[in-house]
């Protein structure tokens, strides 16, 4: 796959060398679009490796009603869980890229097209309606709002500048996968042997 050149370069790799990496990960960071698959794909390789499957929706920004932890109180609960040893962390958040991406074996950017993260959210809201999905914090029921609808639609445009940026800046030629298809994934959980 083609590398960034430059100093802050980027180093993406294929399937093949990422699935390498992967099987011998202690730490896994997936980020990428709400409704693109970072949720089923990283609880897929937690459970084929046995890491700990921590999701930042789930256990850092999420209080019940939908409330948000403050700030300073999400980075110190990231800065607790990056402290273990094996983990795979799903979650966005470029600010905590800084914390997260160094201590990281590798990094994984599920880059769906928006017609796929649109069809994501919606599924994902007609199976859970009126529950509260397992990688999402306790109290809060699956919802889709015009302003969510908004973010995941818009999301490529207004958001992955930032995830270019953090990875520029924290990665230091650690890998980077990037999936840009339901098939691509499923050939990662095939090589991976996670694919059920």
């Amino acid at each position: 796959m083609d590398t960034k050149s430059g100093l802050n370069a980027i180093r993406y790799v294929g399937i093949a060398e990422a699935a390498g990496k992967v099987r011998h990960a202690q730490r896994i960071m997936v980020v990428g679009c709400s409704g693109g698959g970072k949720s089923t794909l990283s609880q897929k390789v937690a459970r084929r490796f046995g890491l700990a499957y921590i999701s930042i929706d789930r256990d850092v920004v999420w209080l019940p009603g939908w409330k948000q932890r403050g700030r300073d109180e999400q980075r110190r609960r990231i800065e607790e869980l990056i402290g273990q040893e094996r983990w795979i962390m799903d979650g966005t958040n470029p600010s905590t890229f800084d914390i997260r991406v160094p201590r990281s074996d590798i990094v994984i950017w599920v880059r769906m097209p928006r017609r796929v993260c649109v069809w994501g959210i919606l599924s994902r809201w007609a199976r859970y309606i009126g529950r509260t999905r397992p990688e999402m914090a306790p109290g809060c029921p699956e919802r889709v709002s015009w302003e969510f609808f908004r973010f995941v639609w818009t999301f490529e445009r207004r958001f992955a500048w930032r995830i270019v940026e953090g990875l520029e800046a924290h990665a230091g030629g650690k890998p980077v996968l990037m999936l840009k298809s339901r098939a691509e994934m499923r050939d990662l959980l095939d090589l991976l042997g996670a694919g059920a």
